[in-house]
């Protein structure tokens, strides 16, 4: 008896009609997340600061905590270093204090904008005399 009462067609077009809803709302979903993340990449470009390095020019370089610098209460940023050339590509090769030469990736480095520090006669007091 209960059979006879379902129509059929009337409810596979219902679901039909469903099925076809929440294809238009996913597809809208999807949308607008390419819309926010077009919107969100524009703004994170927009704020980045390009760092170009001509030869000549004294950088610091970043400990990346690869133990490269060991010791206790070290600063995350030494140097200064010298610039002695730049690749096309963002690698810098530096010198440092004795001449020697190294490279380095160009975004583990910063210019430097302070003068000379003379390491060996400068003194930090930790507590007061």
């Amino acid at each position: 008896m209960r059979k006879l009462n379902i129509d059929l067609n009337a409810a596979g077009k219902s679901r039909l009609m469903q099925l076809n809803e929440l294809g238009e709302f996913r597809n809208e979903a999807c949308e607008n997340a390419k819309i926010y993340k077009e919107h969100a990449k524009a703004w994170h470009d927009k704020n980045l600061v390009r760092k170009e390095f001509q030869p000549g020019l004294q950088v610091l370089l970043f400990n990346s905590r690869l133990k490269l610098f060991p010791g206790k209460l070290k600063l995350r940023w030494s140097g200064p270093y010298t610039v002695v050339k730049v690749s096309p590509y963002g690698s810098l090769e530096l010198k440092n204090r004795n001449n020697e030469t190294f490279k380095v990736n160009g975004q583990r480095v910063k210019p430097y904008l302070g003068g000379l520090i003379d390491q060996a006669k400068t003194i930090i007091l930790l507590k007061p005399l």
